[in-house]
């Protein structure tokens, strides 16, 4: 009887939590989307445009990883100056939050994220470059717009994997759009990211679905799931460079990117 009261108010203070920081997100989200906007309204030079929501994007990542009691660790950090294209795992939308507090970055996206409602708005503010994973019709443009990018002086996130993850492994990687480095002549970032930590535990199954959005789960459910946990410990380390040239066979450059993400990814512990 003493357990069942002490898991309902557990429940109970769960919930407070949730919702004070569900108002607290929805408040930083409606700061970003109309700073943004203005932005948007007042700056016409593309290029500029985009460098804006970029440094928006990056200040108010860090502002909701606060929200979310999100404690990163970054490690082997590089220069700020150096430009580079990132290919990272992909677990959910905490870890976008966590390289977009690192530094101002160009994240590429599906064309389903743009025209999702609420989601498609906000990554649109956010300088996204989208592409068409249904259509490989499309892959040269969508190329052509990364390797602009690079040369115009963005650092660019890519998520190879293609979909987000239940923390179990890293996925085979998308080999096309990585090819852009060697286009721009910019060095490949691999970047793995790892959740250590959960409410003073090791992040498990326990805890998966309060992280990991994946497979069908509706986002209003991640979210929820997320704002309920009491504390998060997260951790980015920035793996070596990969130096690759248009003679580099894609597929050998794609899996030694995947060979040094997997070998530092911590999967989640079955309990």
């Amino acid at each position: 009887m003493k357990s069942h009261n002490l898991t309902t108010v557990d429940d109970i203070y769960n919930g407070l939590r949730a919702v004070l920081r569900l108002i607290l997100f929805l408040f930083i989200i409606c700061t970003y989307l109309v700073w943004s906007y203005l932005c948007h309204l007042v700056i016409r030079n593309p290029s500029k445009r985009q460098t804006l929501f970029t440094k928006n994007s990056h200040f108010f990542s860090g502002l909701m990883l606060k929200a979310f009691g999100v404690e990163l660790n970054v490690l082997n950090k590089p220069a700020d100056s150096e430009k580079f294209l990132v290919v990272s795992n992909h677990m959910g939308f905490i870890d976008i939050l966590l390289i977009g507090s690192v530094f101002p970055s160009v994240f590429v996206t599906s064309i389903e994220m743009r025209n999702t409602p609420f989601l498609g708005l906000i990554t649109e503010m956010a300088g996204c470059v989208y592409v068409e994973r249904r259509n490989r019709e499309k892959i040269s443009d969508e190329l052509n717009s990364l390797i602009s990018a690079l040369k115009n002086g963005f650092k660019i996130v890519l998520y190879p994997e293609a979909t987000s993850t239940n923390g179990e492994k890293v996925l085979p990687f998308k080999r096309t759009l990585m090819m852009a480095a060697a286009h721009a002549g910019v060095p490949i970032q691999p970047v793995v990211v790892n959740f250590r930590e959960v409410n003073g535990e090791k992040f498990s199954t326990k805890w998966r679905d309060h992280l990991c959005w994946y497979g069908d789960m509706p986002f209003a459910v991640s979210l929820w799931n997320s704002l309920t946990l009491k504390s998060v410990k997260a951790e980015i380390e920035f793996l070596d460079q990969i130096h690759s040239t248009l003679d580099d066979d894609r597929g050998v450059v794609a899996d030694k990117a995947h060979e040094l993400i997997s070998k530092k990814f911590v999967p989640v512990l079955v309990v």
